[in-house]
């Protein structure tokens, strides 16, 4: 038995379940861990394998497409690695889009693979300027190019790109580049039509917005991107994702052994989507993200918070960046975890680390398997900590974010 110190402790209201307000790992379902909780299955037979073709038509209608899916045992830039081997060799040519610092890190593990990247950089509170991006797919007559990557939802900036635009780009400069979407941050949160939408190739992991813990990775990829894994030379027997779609035998949808209690946690994950409907997953989200920018821009109307992306038809639903000014980001994040008991996302690539600058920004994340009573829950315990810490703020964003609740039709 340990002995307990002499002395006053500090008091907290932390003591609880703890809620975790970052962008990914999101909530896990109780369904979902208790799907998980049982013991190893057989996996050369049995209802291993019958779950796990089952689990591919409702990625499928997730995604909007048609085409095909490989499932990986791997976090997402597992899948960036994947959608690269397949359809690229090196000294291949890309042009990258940043708008935050995801689609910077997948041009990172593209360049270590050998494949050349120029990137156009537009900052961290914009979305993707779509004439620039004509114009140099334009001033690329050689069409060198071999395909455009770009991240539907930057988890570190919550900006949205559009990404149906982005092809209408594409195809008004008539260039044959692949079109490839990461939309780790964001499937089953915001909208996403793959295949009317007319993208190629698409990334995604299990941990957020399918909300199973952390470990498998998918991409989708239709005709025209599997035509070029047959001059690819950076596919390896891993990655290759020919025998994972048209396995022969079930070991190859992994290339060995499943990941066996993911594949009954995304089971469940995915009936609760169904269940639930998906334009109804679409809708929650969204009104539970204007109830987020409701408090905030209430907030904001006095001191330094401010909503990392101005514009609302260009924020996601999934994550929100915040703007506060050092140190009150990190400040306002160890309260709300010390305290309160609930942990906010970090400031990622806002700043360098090391730079004082760092430690003035946070996110909410509000992806997956969230309600109503999360959200106002969280933004409250923002706002007591808001109060406690002397930060600058106008008061009745809880208010104000109540109201985009109880005028949001739900019945």
């Amino acid at each position: 038995m340990t002995q307990q110190k002499p002395g006053k402790s500090q008091l907290s209201l932390s003591n609880g379940r703890h809620y975790l307000a970052i962008p990914g790992p999101s909530v896990m379902p109780d369904r979902v861990l208790q799907a998980m909780h049982r013991a190893a299955p057989n996996i050369y037979t049995g209802d291993l394998i019958d779950l796990t073709h089952s689990i591919v038509p409702d990625l499928k209608a997730i995604a909007g497409t048609r085409h095909d899916v490989a499932m990986y045992i791997a976090n997402g830039h597992g899948a960036w690695e994947a959608a690269v081997s397949n359809t690229l060799s090196r000294g291949d040519k890309v042009l990258v889009l940043a708008t935050g610092r995801f689609a910077i890190g997948w041009a990172e593990m593209a360049r270590m693979m050998g494949v050349e990247c120029d990137i156009i950089d537009f900052g961290k509170r914009d979305t993707i300027d779509l004439n620039r991006v004509e114009d140099a797919l334009r001033a690329d007559s050689a069409q060198a190019y071999k395909a455009v990557l770009a991240v539907q939802v930057d988890t570190s900036t919550s900006v949205r790109n559009d990404i149906s635009a982005l092809r209408g780009a594409l195809d008004a400069a008539r260039h044959p580049a692949l079109l490839m979407v990461d939309c780790i941050a964001c499937l089953g949160c915001d909208a996403f039509e793959m295949d009317a939408w007319g993208v190629d190739v698409m990334v995604t992991g299990c941990q957020k917005g399918l909300m199973t813990p952390p470990g498998m990775s998918f991409v989708f990829f239709n005709d025209k991107a599997d035509a070029a894994r047959e001059t690819a030379r950076n596919v390896s027997h891993y990655w290759d994702w020919r025998p994972r779609v048209n396995p022969e035998e079930y070991y190859m949808f992994f290339d060995g052994t499943a990941p066996t209690h993911h594949l009954y946690g995304l089971r469940e994950a995915l009936d609760m989507i169904a269940e639930e409907g998906l334009d109804n997953v679409l809708t929650r989200h969204k009104v539970l993200a204007q109830a987020v920018w409701a408090a905030f821009e209430t907030w904001a109307q006095t001191g330094p918070i401010e909503l990392n992306i101005q514009e609302a038809a260009l924020r996601s639903h999934a994550v929100t960046s915040v703007r506060i000014g050092s140190p009150s980001g990190t400040a306002l994040r160890d309260w709300m975890s010390q305290q309160a008991g609930v942990t906010l996302g970090i400031g990622l690539g806002m700043a360098p680390p090391g730079d004082p600058a760092w430690h003035g920004f946070f996110r909410v994340g509000h992806m997956g398997h969230v309600n109503a009573h999360m959200v106002l829950g969280t933004l409250a315990t923002l706002e007591a900590g808001l109060l406690a810490l002397d930060i600058p703020h106008a008061p009745g964003g809880v208010a104000a974010a109540a109201k985009v609740v109880a005028s949001s039709g739900a019945a």
